[in-house]
């Protein structure tokens, strides 16, 4: 027999505020993109001003000292003086817990937030825009031109077109509202094919390599290249190299010649684009952080260029201090609401840029501080083994903290510039006990096959030796794993006459 009852449980869960979800999404901005999301919220908020206040009593500017450290402004004395937090205005009588301002209902947190970024909008043609205007140079119809305009959406981030046609043709009939034929829907597709970048809206990979290899002179190397592709192309995916010359006939270094044909296709298509002026800014990179020396110590210096100071609006902050001598109605009510929502957002924001660099600086200072040999000589054997762990133990942040930070960050230093990724990198032990960094296994590895004797290439378990005998003992599988990393064929596709 059931019965009903009520059961009360007690439990925990973790909410993250606005102000917090704004800092999670600074953190992973770079300084070029910081920059621009600055340049929007000033257009978006006009309780959020540029430049120096005028009445230093409530202040909050985001001014560094010279070596690009927050220094103590007296921010918590500012906020006393806040007219937010003024003990003669009560906000609580003009909204009441029922007139919850519908701008903190939306601010509710969720995990595809910490993801979900405004791009900046930049002038240039896009890829997607030079493909619709390829359209116009062939001879589809009107109608033609509005669907083949449609199919260009569908075309990924990578260049592909990795819907089926049936997929298509119902797609269009749902989201247009037209119907076409199979045969007409691939007769489009077939078209857009032809466009530029070659490999444009191919269904997979291999489609995309012949199609590159259809556009070169139609050498001999070329045409084995295609034989490859088109007739072996699962057998050479999984590097079944002997068995593809067996079945083809042909000689080592008439595979070898093919297979360079192939390795220098583009596998991404749109990647090959590069006439945006979005993709070149993106290729720009811009250091978030510089390493200089001063009195023979190194010391990180955030790079604050882009930014801007930024204070909340004392014209604001009067106007919501004024609605406290004012009627109590409905009228009132709403402009206080609007009034405090814009001003919250600004302090959030303000709070946000202040704790991203604060969060930055300390981050980057305990990755010098690990790295301090590397960042002296610039020697990649001076790296020490170093996981996002450890930075995560030296600063107190989450290691999902240290990730979002070392995200898209540049480190300019007297030997280039670096991505705080490149700091980062998995433990062995040598033949000492000592542990060592995996990519001075690499560059190791890699300076051996520079130097070996290209008549007769180093195998394998020739590497294994040699790696061996500097005191790296390795397995001959961690081998082939570092050696496909760098790039490095096998031994008989290395060997030349």
């Amino acid at each position: 027999m059931q019965s009903i009852g009520l059961n009360q449980t007690l439990t925990q869960t973790t909410k993250l505020s606005p102000a917090q979800i704004q800092v999670i999404r600074m953190l992973e901005l770079p300084s070029i993109e910081l920059g621009q999301r600055i340049n929007e919220e000033l257009q978006e908020n006009p309780a959020l001003e540029e430049g120096h206040e005028e009445k230093e009593e409530w202040t909050n500017d985001l001014s560094m000292d010279e070596e690009g450290y927050m220094p103590d402004d007296g921010l918590d004395d500012g906020r006393q003086r806040d007219p937010l937090q003024n003990e003669d205005f009560n906000y609580e009588q003009y909204v009441s817990d029922d007139e919850t301002p519908s701008y903190m209902l939306r601010q509710q947190y969720s995990p595809a937030d910490e993801d979900r970024r405004e791009v900046p909008i930049i002038g240039g043609s896009s890829l997607i825009e030079e493909l619709k205007a390829q359209i116009y140079l062939t001879k589809m119809t009107k109608p033609q031109r509005h669907i083949a305009k449609w199919v260009l959406g569908n075309i990924d981030d990578d260049g592909y077109l990795r819907r089926t046609t049936e997929q298509l043709v119902d797609d269009l009939m749902f989201q247009e509202q037209l119907t076409v034929t199979d045969a007409e829907m691939e007769d489009i597709v077939r078209q857009i094919k032809q466009f530029d970048p070659p490999g444009i809206a191919s269904a997979n990979l291999q489609e995309c390599l012949l199609t590159q290899l259809s556009r070169k002179p139609q050498t001999e190397t070329v045409q084995l290249a295609q034989t490859i592709l088109s007739e072996y192309f699962e057998a050479f995916s999984k590097h079944h190299f002997d068995k593809i010359i067996q079945k083809i006939g042909c000689t080592d270094e008439q595979f070898q010649a093919a297979v360079q044909e192939i390795v220098h296709l583009n596998q991404k298509p749109a990647n090959a684009f590069t006439g945006s002026v979005y993709e070149t800014q993106r290729q720009t990179v811009i250091p978030d952080f510089t390493i200089e020396e001063r009195d023979e110590e190194l010391y990180v210096v955030l790079n604050t260029g882009d930014i801007p100071e930024l204070h909340v609006s004392r014209e604001y902050s009067d106007m919501l201090e004024d609605y406290s001598a004012m009627p109590q109605t409905a009228e009132n009510k709403q402009a206080a609401q609007f009034i405090k929502q814009k001003l919250d957002s600004a302090r959030w924001f303000i709070d946000a840029i202040k704790q991203r660099n604060e969060t930055l600086m300390k981050t980057m200072t305990a990755i010098l501080k690990a790295q301090y040999d590397f960042f002296l000589d610039g020697e990649e054997t001076s790296l020490k083994p170093m996981v996002l762990q450890d930075i995560a133990d030296r600063t107190g942040y989450d290691v999902s903290t240290i990730s979002r930070v070392s995200n898209s960050k540049y480190v300019e230093t007297r030997f280039g510039i670096y991505p705080l990724k490149y700091f980062f990198s998995e433990a062995m032990t040598n033949a000492e006990g000592d542990e060592i960094s995996t990519r001075e296994i690499k560059k190791i590895l890699q300076e051996l096959v520079d130097a070996e004797d290209k008549h007769a290439p180093l195998t394998d378990e020739q590497l294994v030796e040699a790696l061996g005998n500097n005191g790296y003992p390795i397995a001959r599988r961690t081998v082939a794993k570092y050696r496909d990393v760098l790039g490095i064929p096998v031994a008989r596709l290395r060997k030349t006459l």
